[in-house]
């Protein structure tokens, strides 16, 4: 008898409950020879692998696994990355525990065990050596509470209540300088007094991570107010001193414990770069030091350390003039102060790097050409300089040369003495460039194909209106409201460019530049190698064009190089070689590349050659090269320069007036005994002294000027081929234009000998200036007694070329664009001059 149900009525199936008879296989056990149930994987299932579940059907199988293809492959799945973040977590946790372990805080450094650095000349003759350490530690009770604030404003306002390692600053200074922004501290003041007491200077990584530990060590083990007394006592403030004590003696001559909280915030703030922010070895950095200043008391009162009204009846407070090393007396302080400089900016050597002692520095400089720098500037000035005038106290000279094939600085001149005068005539940025600044502009024009307002590209023949006072159009043709003089407020009838040049005439250069754009005069600038920072070269307003930013000699120079070198921009050197306790340092592949267009920079050239020839220059033939030059004189008579360069060498020249008293700037009139001090004096006399000793013994070479591609515009310009017999017969090639019957004569457009709106004497121009017209060459020098020559003392009988002051309603934009007449005709007016030797140089290149 069966126990099983009968079965159902529309089918011969057995019931889910029904019990299989014995022999018969049931759904969960394969019939003989059958294989076991398997899962999609292959794998037997669990009901297979146990008989069945009793009372439940059988699942149906499961649809095969996608494959993960394509680039899905390469993505981890989150059990991975969840599994490597873990063991990433572990390893990380590991690190940190064995380091804090293993790193243990070392002995203090040794101020005994500083070492010098020893600066070398090119040749490898010490140029000189420096180390003294000036510390002098204090109590921190000695340290006056608002000195103290100020330091924490200054580098870290979170001391007191935050951990001894910031991660996330570190982090972002990290990411900072992985952008190109320049290295940044990411570090509190407890890193800083590790790295300052314990460590070095290095950028490494490990000794960056052992800073890390031993700050976090450090502050276990001493009090807040230990290592604020310690970071107080070894920090460096610049002017060789270490600690606040020290500093408080260097900028102030009184001990930290009587300085006020606006003295103490002057020297927070020079923390942070100790000589980029000292406003009397550096004047051009005051700007930036009075913010710093105001940011460490902002933050002072941020914090409630500093009274608001107290605040605001602040002065900045005026440090004392600096106390230079001993050693550095002479030219010596000015170039190793100039190295510092150039290595810091650069990234390679910071000051607290080499505060900390062991380099030695091989320099670029060569002392012969340094000798005959020094040599020129004392034959040609200082000894026409009297003590017992009172403006000759105010003259101030600098110079920088730099070999056009390298761009090695191999001479400067900083000023007579860094004991007397501590800062470095050569490097300073804070007097108007003038004139120099103008062949700038008429490379920009070159280099870019701009137009005049008619429409026509601009040549050394484009006729511009020489009026002074006259107001500069925009380029859309309205009026500007800005009408610059010319000096001694000379007016000129329409006259090429080159006579612009030759002549200096501001009303020329003032409407060039808005011709061509302020926008890319700068940029041509900066191309050529001035510094984008270069004070007053940023804003980039219309005033631009007559020199109102102020460049340094060393700036000049390179900039000057370039054109040169025919357009290729090379960046200029000081440091050739360093080593560390022995070891090389490695040093940057120098910058170079096209500034401009070689036809640019040529025509350019050509421009300037005229300029030495027959123009403001003159006395700067007295090198015996073929030589390019521009003359400048600043508002009011301020500053005067001379840039110039050969083949070899571009040299720039400048004399300054200062009040050694207040630092102020002071007007040259009078000084040496002239009534005036133009660049086509003094400057072009020592650059042509300088020159000719620089390359004795070197033969004589020419510019090589590459002719520029012949345009439609331009055959009118030219006075015919080289082989031209006829064009050799023109005679105005050597003397320049006819004159128009209507404008003022040649001895009109010279150098007045007074005071800007004076009617002094004026000297005739020589016959023979500077030598021969023939392109790249040099001819004789001026006659002793001619007018312009080193005898005479008044320099180059030649037009005053000093911008006028900047008005405040000089356009910042100039307008729109005029539509430049591609591959245009130019159009020369009924009464267009002959062309000058100037005219044919630029032309032709040659």
């Amino acid at each position: 008898m069966s126990d099983a149900s009968p079965p159902s009525s529309s089918d011969d199936e057995p019931s889910p409950d029904a019990t299989p008879e014995a022999g018969t296989p049931s759904a969960a056990s394969p019939a003989p020879g059958q294989a076991p149930e398997t899962d999609a994987s292959g794998t037997r299932s669990a009901r297979s692998r146990f008989g069945g579940w009793p009372g439940w059907a059988p699942r149906p199988p499961r649809p095969p696994a996608r494959r993960r293809t394509g680039w899905r492959r390469l993505v981890p799945t989150w059990r991975l990355v969840l599994v490597a973040g873990a063991v990433a977590l572990v390893a990380l946790l590991g690190s940190l525990i064995a380091g804090y372990l293993l790193v243990d805080i070392p002995e203090p450094k040794s101020a005994a065990a500083a070492q010098s650095n020893v600066y070398l000349y090119a040749d490898g003759s010490q140029l000189a050596r420096v180390g003294e350490i000036d510390r002098e530690n204090v109590d921190l009770d000695d340290v006056p509470e608002h000195v103290r604030h100020a330091a924490l404003a200054a580098e870290d306002r979170d001391f007191y209540h935050a951990p001894p390692v910031d991660i996330g600053a570190m982090a972002r200074a990290g990411w900072n300088m992985m952008r190109g922004g320049g290295r940044q501290s990411g570090s509190t003041i407890t890193q800083q007094y590790v790295k300052n007491y314990y460590l070095d200077q290095r950028q490494t990584v490990t000794r960056k991570v052992k800073e890390l530990f031993i700050a976090v060590k450090l502050d276990r083990e001493v009090s807040k107010d230990e290592i604020l007394e310690g970071y107080l006592n070894t920090s460096y403030f610049g002017r060789n001193a270490y600690g606040i004590q020290a500093a408080a003696h260097a900028y102030y001559g009184k001990p930290a414990k009587e300085l006020n909280a606006a003295e103490g915030a002057y020297l927070a703030a020079l923390l942070n770069s100790p000589n980029a922010y000292d406003v009397r070895a550096n004047p051009g950095a005051r700007e930036r030091a009075e913010a710093r200043w105001e940011y460490v008391l902002d933050g002072m009162v941020s914090e409630g350390w500093l009274e608001e009204e107290e605040r605001e009846g602040m002065r900045f407070p005026e440090p004392q003039d600096q106390n230079p090393s001993a050693g550095l007396d002479g030219e010596r302080g000015y170039l190793v102060e100039a190295v510092k400089r150039h290595l810091d900016e650069r990234g390679i050597v910071d000051e607290h790097q080499l505060a900390a002692g062991g380099y030695r520095i091989t320099t670029t400089i060569e002392p012969a050409r340094q000798r005959a720098l020094t040599d020129a500037v004392d034959a040609q000035l200082e000894t026409a300089l009297n003590e017992e005038r009172e403006q000759d106290s105010w003259v101030r000279a600098g110079a920088s040369s730099v070999d056009t094939e390298t761009g090695h600085v191999v001479a400067m001149y900083g000023g007579r003495d860094y004991v007397e005068q501590y800062v470095n005539n050569a490097t300073r940025r804070d007097y108007q460039a003038a004139s120099t600044f103008k062949p700038f502009v008429y490379a920009a024009a070159l280099e870019n194909d701009s137009t005049n307002q008619k429409g026509e590209l601009i040549g050394p023949s484009t006729k511009y209106d020489g009026r002074s006072g006259r107001e500069v159009v925009s380029r859309d043709g309205s009026g500007t409201g800005w009408a610059p003089e010319n000096e001694s407020n000379r007016d000129y009838e329409t006259v090429p460019v080159s006579e612009g040049m030759d002549k200096s005439i501001n009303a020329v250069f003032a409407q060039m530049g808005v011709d061509v754009g302020p926008e890319l005069v700068r940029d041509t600038a900066v191309a050529l190698g001035l510094p984008e920072a270069t004070p007053g070269l940023t804003e980039a307003d219309a005033s631009i064009s007559l020199g109102t930013a102020t460049p340094s000699t060393l700036d000049m120079a390179g900039a000057y190089a370039t054109l040169a070198r025919h357009g290729e921009h090379r960046e200029v050197l000081l440091v050739s070689e360093i080593t560390k306790d022995g070891e090389t340092v490695d040093l940057p592949e120098p910058e170079r590349g096209e500034a401009i267009s070689r036809e640019a920079a040529d025509g350019t050239t050509a421009m300037l050659e005229a300029v030495v020839r027959g123009g403001t220059g003159t006395a700067a033939a007295s090198s015996g090269r073929p030589s390019a030059g521009k003359t400048g004189t600043a508002e009011n008579d301020r500053a005067a320069w001379f840039a110039g360069f050969t083949p070899e060498l571009a040299t720039v020249v400048a004399i300054f007036g200062q009040d050694p008293e207040t630092g102020a700037q002071r007007e040259l009139y009078g000084a040496a005994g002239q009534e005036r001090i133009s660049g086509g004096g003094f400057p072009a006399r020592i650059w042509g002294q300088y020159t000719q000793a620089a390359l004795e013994g070197q033969p004589v070479t020419d510019f090589e000027l590459h002719q520029p591609e012949r345009r439609e515009h331009d055959d009118s310009d030219l006075d015919g081929d080289e082989d031209d017999p006829d064009s050799s017969s023109d005679p105005d090639s050597e003397d320049g234009p006819e004159s128009d019957p209507d404008s003022d004569s040649d001895s009109d457009s010279e150098e007045s000998d007074g005071p800007e709106g004076s009617t002094g004497p004026e000297s005739d121009r020589p016959s023979t200036p500077g030598g021969s017209a023939e392109p790249g060459g040099s001819g004789s020098p001026s006659a002793p007694d001619s007018p312009g020559s080193p005898e005479s003392g008044g320099g180059a009988g030649t037009p005053d070329d000093n911008p006028p002051a900047v008005e405040d309603n000089a356009p910042a934009d100039p307008g729109g664009a005029v539509t430049p007449g591609q591959g245009a005709v130019r159009e020369e007016p009924a009464d267009t001059d002959p062309a000058t030797d100037a005219d044919r140089a630029a032309a032709s290149g040659g």
